[in-house]
């Protein structure tokens, strides 16, 4: 065996059983830490649909109560209930409904002729006797039951849960409920971009592989042995710039989880927060459950922030970039009591998928440090495109920034959001605002290539 050959192995080999092992390890450990993470977020996001069912029903027979105290007989009360929980609809499949202990139908807003017919010994698909069961929970002082009905935007039967009590002196069990199979839907979305990052890191491993085999067979033909120092210089060059790549895709994929579904799960905490402080302080127990559900939610935060994997936010798939980002800002329009001027563009040039999403995300982290931090009136956000590239300006009128560098260090939004765009060969800006707030800007010219 050459002296050539012998240097190739010394090289090869080790790097092989490195990379091979690193392989196998970085995989498994990823499997189980996704597994263990994605069933801790699925058990929180039931739990927070399922306190969130509880809180409509508290609210409901707070409701209830205020009708029969103001009511001259029993008759009216029932009367005047049946209408209220008739027009209650707190989402396009949350609705109330009520029945007798007979199983007689008093109230469902969502399928009316029901109202009437003797239910008792309904099944559903399961062969459950749904309507007994509900009852019997009821009597027993109120519960949870997870079963099957028909979900009203999609006429298809699906997984319910519902949480219901009784109204004792009537005799009636009233509730509501929650179709779940969007559960399902968001755990196999996740899932999804999971694989994608595991793939993709395979990708990367082995590109960095043959890239490093490539490099020391190439080293290893053109310089002489007494050169073996120079080769070592090399390799240890590229051992730099592989650890280099591995730790940017770690804080791709935290960005990544920080920009998509802990947005998502911060925009529910900030409505819970809006709901506590329109309900009055008397309201104790109400006010408990709420504190309850906000305090699932910042568990829930905390555990999604360890979750690692790269979720693409849909409305983008599904609508594109000017579609997104008016659903977007009316998203927060509805959340928030702040004026909201759009002058949104749309590019004449095409825009690649990576630019669209840096954009989208942009804007979604400004609103949500606006909502948290800024104590604005009014926010602007345009886009616009000239002949030199494409612009996006996004402004409040709230309290503003003294350092910029002391605000970004609140959190890893404005760092992310800088990242995003200097990664696409973009340029990046937070601005006090012309009068008061603040201005971030961010640009991108025309055929630009992303660097690497």
């Amino acid at each position: 065996m050459s002296l050539r050959t012998k240097l190739i192995l010394l090289a090869l080999v080790p790097l092989l059983i490195v990379t091979g092992i690193f392989s196998i390890v970085t995989l498994h450990q990823g499997e189980r830490l996704t597994e263990r993470e994605l069933q801790i977020f699925e058990q929180n996001l039931r739990r927070s649909k399922e306190t969130a069912l509880k809180d409509y029903v508290s609210i409901m027979r707070t409701a209830v109560e205020f009708v029969r105290q103001n009511s001259t007989t029993e008759e009216e009360a029932q009367d005047r209930v049946r209408a209220l929980m008739q027009k209650a609809f707190f989402s396009d499949d949350g609705y109330f409904y009520a029945y007798t202990k007979d199983g007689v139908n008093v109230v469902h807003a969502a399928q009316p002729q029901l109202v009437g017919r003797q239910m008792f010994d309904f099944q559903d698909r399961s062969g459950d006797y749904l309507i007994r069961e509900l009852i019997s929970i009821a009597e027993n002082g109120g519960g949870y039951y997870q079963y099957l009905w028909n979900q009203p935007t999609t006429g298809k039967e699906v997984d319910k849960v519902g949480y219901v009590e009784q109204i004792e002196d009537w005799q009636w069990m009233f509730g509501t409920g929650l179709y779940i199979d969007d559960i399902a839907s968001e755990m196999r979305l996740i899932e999804a971009g999971v694989d994608a990052n595991v793939r993709q890191t395979l990708v990367a491993i082995l590109v960095a592989l043959i890239v490093s085999i490539c490099i020391i067979l190439i080293a290893v033909v053109l310089f002489n042995v007494h050169e073996h120092r120079l080769a070592d210089q090399n390799l240890k060059e590229l051992s730099h710039r592989t650890v280099q790549h591995q730790e940017e895709e770690r804080r791709r994929v935290s960005r990544e989880l920080h920009d998509g579904i802990n947005q998502l799960l911060v925009s529910v905490k900030y409505r819970l927060e809006t709901a506590m402080k329109q309900i009055p302080q008397t309201n104790t127990a109400i006010q408990e459950s709420l504190a309850k559900g906000d305090e699932g939610l910042k568990h829930a935060i905390h555990e999604v922030r360890r979750i690692s994997h790269d979720l693409r936010p849909s409305v983008l798939d599904d609508l594109g970039l000017l579609a997104a980002l008016n659903h977007l800002l009316a998203d927060f329009r509805e959340r928030n009591d702040i004026t909201t001027y759009l002058d949104i563009q749309s590019p004449k040039s095409e825009i690649s998928e990576e630019v669209a999403t840096t954009l989208y995300r942009i804007v979604q982290e400004a609103l949500s440090n606006i909502e948290k931090h800024a104590r604005a009136s009014r926010v602007a956000v345009s886009l616009e495109e000239d002949a030199e590239g494409l612009f996006l300006c996004i402004s409040d009128n709230g309290m503003g920034i003294d350092k910029k560098d002391a605000y970004a260090k609140v959190g890893i939004g404005l760092r992310n959001m800088r990242e995003r765009v200097e990664f696409l060969g973009g340029s990046f800006e937070v601005l006090p605002g012309q009068i008061s707030g603040t201005r971030i800007m961010a640009s991108f010219a025309h055929f630009q290539a992303r660097p690497g």
